[in-house]
């Protein structure tokens, strides 16, 4: 789509329609310039995040009468 096919589109549009696709575009412009990089977790990052209950192996009391 040509420059100038979007500037006929936007010239029969109201003002408030204008300020909207204004806001859109700066949001695109944001959008598209703030790109971050893919986050390669490292060995070991989540050291001491995750604790298991010293029973987790022990067999659950609601299921004593099936066992």
């Amino acid at each position: 789509m040509s420059s100038l096919t979007l500037y006929t589109k936007l010239e029969t549009l109201s003002p408030d329609l204008k300020s909207e696709v204004s806001d859109f575009v700066d949001f695109l412009i944001v959008k598209s310039s703030g790109k971050k990089k893919d986050i390669v977790p490292q060995f070991g990052c989540a050291k001491d995040q995750i604790h298991l209950s010293d029973d987790f192996d022990e067999p659950l009391e609601d299921f004593k009468e099936y066992m």
